[in-house]
């Protein structure tokens, strides 16, 4: 699986983890599908606004609304929610915050998409309607401790799910999120079994629940503030392992009582449960690897890898660095060698 953390997520999300008394930065996660007449103004605003006050993230606009994560001085931060509250519609947007000792992003994206997160349902799937319970972190643990019967189900892709989840979820092998209808489809859930669902702030469950209520699924809950939102309420009770994110944290921890991997490392083998991409440009896989592990195949996934030409620098001292896009490496021959690859392909 060729996924960067470069790459554009689906769902964006925030530690829930720990933060120091001297942390110097804010780090937001929010959405709000509501419509935008002028998607190409409220980017140009929105760009102009954060570059203004030196955030880095990723924001994507739609013309069902906003979707977006940013880290910047907790002044600035702040301000913009301001900026963005101000916004006809969006005032009463929500945020899940945290605290960093560090940006955990390289630069500032703010770009059209055309859904918030992209479900490529071919329905009109409207976030909110259909009847679909919210049920609030309290809530979530109270039926978790019920004894009810449910289904409960990881809308997450399986790279995210493999280190970390609810006890008894179900975990959908998909790679994308726009892969769930056709994972329902196969999956054979009885339509009047109650079902649970999370994600990690609860974007992709605004979609998939209400497209499983159009399907004829009848009491359809989704954790209101995804896992984010439980760990900071409920301490994270229930949730095994960490929470993968899409920035350079690449885990973040849920239950602080229980912070033990629940995955192993792709080389060794020993318990792990955080990401590196292949330090191989041209393989760039995603992979769950050690320290040690890293040092020993300096980045890389495999010894080819290890042995190739195009192998990004890799820094011992700091194993878990993040690598970055390929022009702060090669130069545009790189990029024209990829081309005429994906066109040969074809």
């Amino acid at each position: 699986m060729n996924i960067s953390r470069d790459r554009e997520p689906s769902d964006i999300q925030i530690s829930s983890g720990k933060s120091t008394a001297d942390t110097m930065y804010k780090v937001i996660l929010y959405y709000n599908f509501k419509p935008i007449d002028d998607v190409k103004a409220f980017i140009a605003d929105h760009r102009a606004a954060c570059k203004e006050l030196e955030l880095k993230g990723r924001v994507y606009v739609s013309d069902e609304g906003i979707n977006g994560t940013l880290a910047g001085k907790i002044g600035a931060i702040d301000q913009y929610k301001t900026f963005l509250q101000s916004k006809p519609g969006f005032s009463d947007t929500e945020y899940k915050e945290d605290l960093s000792d560090e940006i955990p992003f390289a630069k500032l994206i703010v770009k059209h998409r055309p859904e918030s997160v992209s479900l490529n349902a071919g329905d009109d799937i409207e976030p909110g309607t259909e009847g679909v319970v919210y049920l609030s972190p309290a809530e979530w643990r109270s039926v978790m401790e019920s004894g009810d019967d449910y289904v409960m189900i990881d809308v997450r892709n399986n790279y995210e799910s493999k280190v970390g989840h609810f006890e008894g979820a179900l975990l959908p092998d998909v790679k994308y999120f726009y892969d769930f209808p056709k994972w329902l489809d196969e999956a054979n859930i009885d339509t009047d079994k109650k079902v649970l669902m999370y994600c990690t702030g609860g974007i992709r469950c605004e979609k998939f629940s209400v497209y499983m209520k159009k399907r004829g699924y009848k009491d359809v809950n989704q954790l209101h503030g995804g896992i984010i939102n439980y760990g900071q309420a409920e301490g994270g009770a229930h949730f095994k392992g960490k929470c993968f994110v899409f920035d350079d944290r690449l885990v973040v921890p849920v239950n602080p009582n229980d912070e033990e991997p629940i995955s192993e490392c792709e080389i060794s083998g020993v318990p792990c449960d955080t990401y590196i991409n292949c330090a191989n440009m041209e393989c760039n896989r995603l992979f769950i690897c050690s320290e040690e592990a890293a040092v020993e195949m300096q980045g890389c996934c495999c010894e080819e890898c290890k042995s190739s030409e195009k192998r990004r620098p890799f820094n011992a001292e700091n194993a878990y660095a993040p690598f970055r896009k390929w022009y702060h490496y090669f130069g545009p021959e790189f990029k024209d060698r990829q081309s005429a690859s994906a066109r040969s392909e074809a």
